[in-house]
């Protein structure tokens, strides 16, 4: 199968266990615009990727979310360092979050040697200002975004162990949930059931 190709196994084939929480960066949103700021002036556009995995549960395709504290929801990934490529940055921020910590520092590959890869890129959002705005396009009069958050497509192994930190749940939520609902999930996550249909 190629990378554009979407591999999906059952949600049972996955072991959750717990790890250590994670604490959060920001407390509130004004504190993560304050933080982007900061990171803008030190380092310029701030590049974020994240992974859209999907698993089969009850014959119907689910994306498996982070949900932090009570409504949050997140896909899992994170900022990438100025130089670092997308691909070997949303593995290493995969691992950070939901990989197995080994005691050397690493982090355990599944049994049959294989892991998690990244697919193509679904789609990119730009943040024009340090605001919680954020469009599908970078608007034409924005001549220095703050931020550009891409979201890939990353396949899981036929079977893996995933560690969830204590203060998050992993949660395989139904494809056709996000559709038409940005009101309670947000405009990247609201577009998952078109993109992913291509």
């Amino acid at each position: 199968m190629s990378d554009t190709e979407l591999k999906s196994y059952p949600m049972q084939n996955y072991t959750l266990i717990e790890r250590e929480a994670q604490a959060e960066e920001d407390s509130s949103v004004s504190a993560r615009m304050q933080r982007l700021e900061k990171q803008y002036a030190e380092t310029g556009m701030r590049r974020s990727v994240e992974g859209v995995m999907v698993v089969m549960e009850h014959g119907f395709p689910h994306v498996l979310v982070l949900q932090v504290a009570n409504g949050f929801y997140k896909l899992p990934g994170g900022y990438l360092d100025p130089t670092e490529p997308d691909g070997e940055g949303l593995l290493a921020r995969m691992n950070e979050q939901l990989g197995v910590p080994l005691p050397d520092g690493g982090y355990a590959r599944s049994k049959d040697g294989k892991d998690w890869t990244v697919g193509e890129c679904l789609s990119i959002w730009w943040r024009p200002n340090f605001d919680t705005f954020s469009y599908p396009y970078l608007p034409a009069h924005v001549s220095f975004p703050k931020e550009c958050r891409k979201l890939y497509m990353v396949n899981l192994p036929v079977k893996k162990t995933l560690a969830i930190p204590a203060n998050m749940k992993l949660i395989a939520l139904p494809v056709y949930e996000f559709y038409d609902n940005a009101s309670r999930w947000g405009p990247q996550l609201a577009g998952l059931p078109y993109i992913m249909s291509k």
